[in-house]
C-alpha cells in the first residue's frame, strides 16, 4: 500500500525532483572594500551587488566595476526598469540608480528577517529567510498581497520567463529552486557545490542566474537549466 502524505507539495520532500548539479560559468569579485555580497540585481546592462555599506555595479562581460553607490544594503536588491530597491534592516529603500538618492521607503515584511528581493508583475517579491516564505508585496505601501511557503531557508528570489526561482542556504548546502508560484511546489532543483552558498539571486532574463556568494564576497554566474524548454 502506498504511503499517503498530508504534507502539501511545497513542503513534502518526497515529491521533489532530483537536483541537477549547478554549472558555474563565471565568478566575479571579491570587490574592493566589500567582505560579503547580500543582494544581487540586474538592470539589463549591469549587475548590482549589495555589499553592506554600498551598492556595487559591474559589467558582466568584462567584470569591471562601473558604479558604486553609498547605499546601505544587508539583504536583497531589485530593479523595476527605472529604480533600484534595496533591503536595509527592517525597511526597503527605493533608490535612484544614478544619484544613489533614497526616494522612498516601505517596511520590509519580515521585520528584519528578510533576504532576497526581486521585481515582477508590478510587485516586489521578498524572501523571508528563517520564516521559509516568499511574500509578494505592494511596492508603494509594503502591504503583503500573498505568501508562498517553503520548507527551506529562503535567500535570493527571481522571476524569469514566468518562472519563480529562489535560493536556499542551510549549513553548507545551497540550491536554486524553481517553484510553483501558486502553491510553492518544487518543480526543479539546481544544487550548488558543497560549501558554496547562495545569498542574492537574479536572472539575466535569459540563460544565466547571478548568485550572491555571501561571505565569499563573490557573485557567481550559474547556467539556467534549459531541459524541456523550447
Amino acid at each position: 500500500m502506498p504511503i499517503v502524505s498530508n504534507q502539501p507539495a511545497a513542503t513534502n520532500p518526497a515529491s521533489y525532483p532530483a537536483a541537477q548539479p549547478a554549472q558555474i560559468v563565471r565568478e566575479y569579485g571579491p570587490f574592493t572594500g566589500a567582505s560579503a555580497v547580500h543582494g544581487v540585481s540586474y538592470d539589463g546592462q549591469r549587475v548590482w551587488a549589495a555589499t553592506g555599506a554600498q551598492l556595487v555595479a559591474f559589467d558582466p562581460a568584462s567584470g569591471e566595476t562601473t558604479r558604486k553607490l553609498p547605499c546601505v544594503g544587508d539583504a536583497g536588491t531589485a530593479f523595476d526598469g527605472k529604480h533600484l530597491y534595496q533591503i536595509a534592516e527592517q525597511r526597503i529603500d527605493k533608490i535612484d540608480p544614478e544619484s544613489g538618492r533614497v526616494l522612498a521607503s516601505i517596511p520590509a515584511p519580515g521585520g528584519g528577517g528578510d533576504s532576497g528581493l526581486t521585481w515582477a508583475e508590478g510587485s516586489l517579491w521578498v524572501g523571508h529567510y528563517q520564516g521559509r516564505k516568499i511574500h509578494q508585496i505592494d511596492p508603494a505601501t509594503g502591504a503583503i498581497r500573498r505568501t508562498i511557503e517553503s520548507n527551506r531557508f529562503v535567500t535570493g528570489v527571481t522571476w524569469v520567463d514566468g518562472e519563480l526561482w529562489h535560493g536556499t542556504w542551510e549549513a553548507d548546502e545551497s540550491e536554486l529552486r524553481h517553484v510553483d508560484a501558486q502553491n510553492g511546489a518544487v518543480l526543479e532543483r539546481v544544487a550548488m557545490p558543497q560549501g558554496v552558498g547562495v545569498s542574492g539571486l537574479e536572472s539575466d532574463g535569459a540563460d544565466l542566474f547571478y548568485c550572491g556568494g555571501g561571505d565569499s564576497g563573490k557573485v557567481r554566474a550559474v547556467r539556467r537549466p534549459r531541459a524541456d524548454r523550447s
